[in-house]
């Protein structure tokens, strides 16, 4: 029996996908807001640290 058989047989297993979705793009949403928001030099800052870092 494949696995797509016993999600069939489970009642109200949709809203499953639908809150995963959901979760997914409320993440999303929120991590689109704080890179168009964020401070440029405060990131350009933060990406150089690997190559400022020389021993």
């Amino acid at each position: 029996m494949k696995f797509i058989n016993y999600l069939e047989k489970i009642s109200g297993v949709d809203i499953y996908a639908l809150s995963s979705f959901a979760i997914f793009f409320l993440f999303f949403l929120a991590m689109l807001t704080w890179v168009i928001k964020a401070d440029k030099k405060k990131i350009n800052e933060i990406s150089r640290i690997p190559l400022d870092n020389q021993d």
